[in-house]
């Protein structure tokens, strides 16, 4: 009874490597060759596996992709969450969110094959026979937005409430298209750091923002006075 005990957690344990190895190669190879251009038997060769391991794991290669996705959106979230885990107290909206940035611009850099795919699966309609990795790309993007909301919204708290929400619902989408662009910019090989452009779009949107608050204030909306901080560019005038 023990040995046979043993023996069902031998296979249970290789069971869950192969399961993560498929995984591990498919988030590898489908972040370069995309969906389409990514085969099983090129998997296969990958990981060595026979054609059947990936097969009991997974139904079909779309149920592959949808596995792919949602351990690569998990796994991002999580660093996100622990990235802006200690968030400086005090501080002007520009040092606050200037943090922010740069933590989120640190994550990426360490998350390229997941966003990557995210963004080849974003772009074409590869993933049309596999909705749930096309319902995770979906809330992947919503709750990225809500996160930049979280980010604008902290960074512009000192502002008052009103004020803070407004700007985060006016910047969030704004804020992601910036991530969007600096990401493809670094797949490229344009030759700037994503910290030089997460420092470039701190600027801008607390610019933006704080123009979007003093209209408020002339409109006679709600919200505290605007404590403008010199932007890199007025300290350098």
């Amino acid at each position: 009874m023990e040995k046979s005990a043993q023996e069902a957690h031998n296979v249970n344990s290789r069971g869950r490597r192969s399961r993560q190895e498929i995984l591990d190669a498919a988030a590898r190879v489908m972040s370069v060759r995309g969906y389409a251009g990514t085969s099983i038997s090129t998997l296969v060769k990958e990981t060595g596996l026979p054609k059947s391991a990936f097969y009991h794991h997974f139904e079909s290669k779309a149920g592959l992709l949808s596995a792919v996705m949602a351990q690569g959106a998990k796994g991002f979230f999580d660093a996100m969450r622990e990235a802006h885990r200690d968030p400086p107290a005090g501080g002007t909206p520009r040092e606050r969110l200037g943090w922010y940035l740069r933590k989120t611009g640190e994550v990426f850099v360490h998350r390229e094959e997941f966003l990557r795919l995210l963004l080849v699966l974003v772009m074409s309609n590869e993933a049309a026979e596999a909705p749930e990795a096309t319902l995770t790309v979906s809330e992947v993007r919503g709750e990225g937005r809500d996160h930049m909301r979280h980010m604008i919204r902290s960074s512009f708290a000192g502002e008052g409430e009103d004020a803070a929400n407004a700007v985060a619902d006016a910047l969030a989408h704004f804020g992601m298209a910036g991530f969007d662009g600096a990401f493809v910019s670094l797949q490229s090989g344009d030759g700037k750091p994503i910290s030089e452009f997460m420092e470039q779009l701190a600027d801008a949107m607390v610019a933006i923002g704080e123009a979007l608050i003093a209209a408020r204030r002339g409109a006679g909306e709600p919200g505290e006075p605007v404590r403008r901080a010199a932007s890199p560019a007025r300290r350098r005038a």
